[in-house]
């Protein structure tokens, strides 16, 4: 069946049965995040939903029908993605699906996370290192799924895509390119994590949901928000139309095998063509690693 903007992510998972299956879906307490979690659990999985404070998880899982595990991982705080990623493992065997759902969007001044921007620290380098710190419990799994939640914003970064020198000095810093540098970053990680998945049963995808009404643009200069919300009352989706891509590559059976690519409105779509630079794609993977190695030696 061919889906399109305005299905929803019950509809995308009309029929299919997540029992026996575990999920992780982080940034659980709000939005697209919250429609994933209720639906992915309404379809039997058993659903670890992270938000920034415990509190927030467990609201949120409490507040949904099916079986959910709240911990809390807040993404600019490295001993917590530690801490979450370390619970998990303790708790849980495998991971079959694991949706990097959670960000940050377009701050309005230049901030920092151990010494970086902040953007891309939360955006990608959270979600990094949550995903290899769990990468044993994924590759457990029969046939895991990786989905990295970008945006088609990821078609303006700032110039050469990852200007990697400009990460901690905010150099002719806007809150839109920045924050298109970090969902570039989600793409090309997935790229790289679908290559680091080759001959394994394991898939990596990414996609745009789409422009909805959700609590992500709340760090917007107050002029530019209502500039965006003019463009979110002409294109916007509502937040079960939102989450339709999340969950299609999540738990779609038209999904088995499909790995590397870039998605919205649930088909596939065209990334930016620095999107498929793979010496890009293996220098972003790299400097993460020892972005997350610096930070460790603090």
């Amino acid at each position: 069946m061919a889906f399109n903007k305005r299905s929803t992510a019950e509809q995308v998972t009309k029929g299919v049965d997540l029992s026996g299956k575990t999920v992780l879906v982080t940034g659980c307490n709000s939005g697209i995040g919250t429609e994933t979690l209720r639906v992915l659990a309404m379809r039997g999985a058993h659903v670890i939903g992270t938000a920034r404070t415990l509190e927030k998880a467990e609201d949120t899982c409490s507040s949904v029908t099916g079986t959910t595990t709240p911990i809390a991982c807040e993404l600019t705080d490295h001993d917590s993605i530690r801490a979450a990623a370390e619970n998990i493992g303790s708790t849980f065997e495998k991971l079959d699906i694991v949706v990097c759902n959670a960000g940050i969007m377009a701050l309005p001044k230049f901030e920092m996370v151990y010494g970086m921007e902040k953007q891309f620290m939360t955006n990608h380098i959270g979600h990094f290192l949550l995903v290899n710190l769990l990468m044993d419990k994924i590759t457990a799994a029969p046939a895991a799924r990786v989905v990295n939640v970008s945006s088609a914003a990821h078609l303006r970064p700032p110039k050469g895509g990852i200007d990697f020198e400009n990460l901690n000095h905010g150099e002719g810093y806007t809150a839109f390119s920045a924050y298109g540098r970090s969902k570039l970053a989600n793409v090309l990680f997935t790229k790289q994590l679908a290559k680091h998945f080759e001959g394994t049963p394991h898939t990596a995808n990414s996609l745009h949901p789409g422009v909805i009404a959700t609590n992500l643009g709340r760090h917007m200069n107050p002029v530019i928000g209502i500039l965006f919300g003019v463009f979110i009352f002409w294109a916007m989706k509502n937040i079960a139309q939102g989450a339709a891509t999340n969950c299609y590559l999540a738990a779609h059976p038209d999904l088995e095998g499909v790995t590397g690519k870039y998605y919205s409105d649930c088909k596939e779509d065209k990334p930016l063509p620095l999107a498929n630079d793979e010496a890009l794609a293996e220098r972003l993977w790299l400097e993460s690693e020892k972005i997350i190695a610096d930070i460790a030696d603090q």
